[in-house]
């Protein structure tokens, strides 16, 4: 088959050989069209359980099933043609053995035909990494905040603030590190402590919520496209105002159908005399 003229795809290695060059530009992607606007300007698109939340009204992202992820993560992958796209494990689909998790990261890499997987946690599935990556499954990392672990961790807030916690992640980060990763999500963590994280590992760090000295940087893109205007975190800049004009346009729409002006002559199909 040709390969003329198509677009390579970023590679986990080439994510994790940018450490040190220029920050890392990522976003989550959820459908083939908004993973299509996405692409040209992304290393990296996250197909992120945060779906759960954002798609599906959910209150956390512990009911995302691994169908779920992958019919998603197909869906970006018709519209991604040159960023790096990772699919998130969900809760319950990973941490039972590192053999699970094996099976559910194959699963997914098989039938979205992704370029890798990303989980939650830190010294506690370091072993999973190492069994992941030894195995040929490019592993993406998260610590900090874990919204899978929301239950037990006393809800969103930020991290690192006591010397216990902050130990804790510095941990976390050297561990899943050392299994393997090619790169790690911060997520939720004060500002010094990501910071001093970024520079005492080898392996790209991509913050959210955490610092610009992250080797990169992630958002729901609906965060900051500025679709929801109920809740913004502080760490979210809405680079758009999306919400407003999607109300207008939806305004226009109801008056125009009550007013009988939409559909036009323009919009309909009429018999050829």
């Amino acid at each position: 088959m040709s390969t003329v003229g198509q677009t390579k795809r970023t590679t986990p290695a080439q994510i994790e050989a940018m450490k040190g060059t220029r920050p890392i530009v990522s976003l989550t992607a959820y459908t083939t069209p908004i993973a299509r606007l996405l692409d040209p300007h992304c290393d990296l698109l996250l197909v992120g359980d945060s779906l759960g939340m954002v798609l599906y009204g959910m209150e956390s992202t512990v009911g995302v099933t691994l169908e779920m992820m992958i019919a998603h993560g197909q869906g970006v992958m018709r519209g991604a043609k040159k960023a790096c796209v990772i699919v998130d494990l969900p809760f319950g689909s990973y941490q039972e053995s590192k053999e699970q998790a094996f099976r559910n990261a194959a699963r997914i890499l098989k039938e979205t035909g992704c370029n890798g997987v990303k989980l939650e946690g830190g010294e506690e599935m370091a072993e999973t990494v190492a069994f992941l990556t030894q195995r040929g499954v490019p592993v993406f990392g998260h610590i900090g905040l874990m919204p899978q672990l929301i239950n037990t961790t006393g809800g969103y807030r930020s991290l690192g603030r006591s010397d216990k916690e902050a130990d804790k992640i510095r941990r976390d980060a050297k561990a899943i590190a050392d299994a393997g990763a090619f790169a790690l999500v911060v997520e939720g963590t004060v500002e010094p402590l990501a910071r001093e994280i970024t520079q005492s590992i080898a392996i790209p760090t991509v913050g959210i919520g955490a610092s610009a000295a992250c080797d990169g940087q992630i958002l729901v893109s609906d965060d900051m496209l500025g679709l929801f205007n109920d809740f913004k975190p502080r760490f979210v800049k809405h680079f758009a105002e999306l919400a407003p004009t999607v109300s207008k346009a939806a305004e226009a729409y109801a008056a125009e159908v009550t007013a009988r002006t939409f559909p036009g002559p323009e919009h309909t199909f009429q018999v050829k005399k």
